[in-house]
């Protein structure tokens, strides 16, 4: 493989959700600490699974991972990071400040900034020379999925260009000297980031088209903050010989080698590594161990014997939702189950039944258009773009607040809305004017991948926390956007998932968060099934007995009503074929 040939001390892993990102990361870390290095892991993902692919506890601590001599693991918790964070500001002056001053300090503190910035410094801690990791060769970074994660290696830089220029002492993070700090840090870590002998950062992809041209934005969004020495990895390509067994295998193997002709330019020139599609779920050591090394595909035994399922399909579904007239249905779930394309699939099939539908995503590496690829009467589309929302909300907040102020005043606010977490608060403002809509018509929303939309949530929550501190007192009547989360009756939550081991386990992770957050999911999606698709490839077969013990497992005990959508043989790209996907059968293979 390319991209382990004299590998530098970090290496990072990114690209689009659902690519394999996870599994190459902890597979080139094992390799690594069989070599005799001593390794560690670190995921930066929100919604990180890391602890599933090795089956053991990792959290947030260095863990050693049984079996895997010299690896260590360490999942970033962005809550915990939070708290940490306030307890180091907040700690020094309780006691000293007044309770309610105090209190006050905690509430700037409790959102989904303060929470993404702490993660962050604890990022930074890691790219530095220090104690805390002089004993590891290589830490390896399992990031989030590509929008999350160029606003992460973006930070160290804007965060240190704000403290360079800010002249104010509180942002939307309170005090500025919880992050002033940190300077020196940020700074260290922008030098890293830069240093081709010290960082590598490998672009992980499937053999998709849309796909590929993220990867291609993403190289160059990163070459352009200094992030030269990167490879490529196009992951899960299904071999040539299963083609020829079979008229779905052969539609996939198509429509990948077609997708590699036509492969970016500036992604053919990066050195590239391609992993085969595997039989096998990627989860324990032994399956991580093959993953990177060639294996033959599996033999023609049982190949006759049916493949029973029996569910609802995604037409079913929209029936329910159609039924009501009007609400929000929103698309949750892990990066890469096709929350995109299940989205723009309820929404065509809506707008088909003559009902009027807004479509949008608040996903920073969107691409509804070229799902679409077309138009529909009674459909709109509209995308939460956080750079254009961040520029509405400074103007709004210059007009209002900044009218009355002087010269001197004004550069201050000015100044406190450069700061980089204001991009948070303005699209969670955007996200309710969405949310109200719901009250007259259809909105179907794509959210951004797991962990992303937790941070959202968190700025849903908190923002419902403070109107409720100042109304419930005055017995006022109101509703925020989280109440109209946590009403079935005006949203409908559809979790995304696909028929494998980790996926399933992350959608019933999250779940169990948002019914923290007092929010039911209304029903699961299994997306890409292969079972459902009936295939004949050894291969694909073997796949889809895989997926059987996964789908009765989200019927049994995750779901209480939930749809499968199989594998189509042409992507599902356009409004003919995003129909397609509301099929009314699901068959036996």
């Amino acid at each position: 493989m390319k991209f382990l040939e004299r590998p530098p001390r970090f290496l990072f892993f990114t690209g689009k959700g659902g690519v394999g990102k996870t599994s190459i990361a902890c597979a080139t870390a094992i390799a690594l600490a069989e070599a005799g290095r001593r390794v560690l892991l670190v995921s930066t993902d929100p919604a990180s699974n890391v602890a599933q692919v090795f089956g053991t506890i990792i959290g947030n601590r260095m863990t050693d991972i049984p079996g895997a001599p010299g690896l260590s693991a360490l999942e970033i918790d962005p809550q915990a990071a939070a708290q940490a964070y306030r307890d180091r500001i907040v700690g020094p002056v309780r006691g000293l400040l007044p309770d309610a001053v105090v209190k006050g300090i905690e509430e700037q503190l409790s959102g989904a900034c303060t929470t993404e910035i702490a993660a962050f410094d604890e990022f930074t801690a890691l790219l530095v020379d220090s104690a805390l990791t002089a004993t590891y060769d290589h830490i390896v970074f399992d990031t989030a999925p590509t929008g999350h994660t160029i606003r992460l290696l973006q930070l160290p830089g804007a965060w240190s260009g704000f403290l360079d220029s800010g002249k104010g002492d509180a942002s939307c993070l309170g005090p500025l000297a919880g992050l002033d700090k940190q300077r020196a840090q940020y700074g260290r870590a922008v030098e890293a980031l830069a240093d081709a002998a010290r960082t590598r950062l490998v672009l992980v992809a499937r053999a998709q088209r849309s796909t590929l041209t993220e990867v291609a934005r993403t190289h160059k969004e990163l070459a352009a903050i200094g992030i030269a020495q990167q490879y490529l990895i196009i992951n899960g390509l299904l071999p040539e010989e299963e083609a020829k067994q079979d008229r779905l295998a052969a539609a996939i193997y198509e429509r990948e080698q077609a997708a590699l002709r036509a492969l970016p330019a500036e992604l053919a020139a990066l050195p590239c590594d391609r992993v085969a599609l595997r039989p096998f779920n990627l989860v324990g050591l032994d399956a991580l161990r093959q993953l990177l090394v060639a294996t033959p595909s599996p033999a023609n035994a049982s190949e006759d014997e049916p493949i029973a399922l029996d569910a609802s399909s995604l037409g079913d579904l929209v029936d329910a939702i159609a039924a009501d007239g009007h609400g929000l249905v929103m698309l949750m779930g892990k990066g890469g189950v096709g929350k995109t394309t299940l989205a723009a699939a309820v929404a065509v099939e809506l707008a088909r039944r003559g009902l009027p539908v807004h479509l949008t995503t608040s996903d920073p590496a969107a691409h509804l258009a070229e799902t679409l690829h077309g138009s529909l009467e009674h459909l709109t589309v509209s995308r939460i773009d956080p750079h254009a929302e961040t520029e509405r909300y400074r103007r709004e907040i210059l007009a209002a607040k900044g009218a009355e102020l002087d010269a001197a005043g004004r550069a201050l606010l000015e100044e406190d809305l450069r700061s980089p977490c204001t991009e948070e608060i303005a699209v969670f403002q955007a996200f309710s004017r969405i949310i109200r809509e719901a009250g007259e018509s259809f909105v179907v929303m794509d959210t951004a991948p797991t962990g992303h939309t937790l941070l959202l949530l968190d700025a849903t929550g908190a923002y419902h926390r403070e109107v409720a501190r100042q109304l419930d007192a005055k017995g006022a009547h109101y509703t925020t956007p989280m109440m109209q989360l946590q009403n079935p009756k005006q949203t409908k939550v559809l979790l995304a998932t696909l028929a494998e081991t980790t996926p399933v386990l992350e959608a019933a992770g999250l779940q169990a968060d948002l019914r923290r957050a007092g929010i039911e999911p209304w029903a699961w999606i299994i997306n890409n099934s292969v079972a459902a698709a009936r295939p004949q490839s050894p291969l694909l077969r073997q796949r889809a007995r895989n997926e059987i013990r996964e789908i009765a497992a989200v019927a049994a005990t995750h779901a209480r009503r939930f749809a499968i959508v199989p594998l189509l043989k042409e992507e599902p790209v356009g409004v003919s074929r995003l129909l397609e996907l509301a099929g009314r059968t699901i068959a036996t293979a």
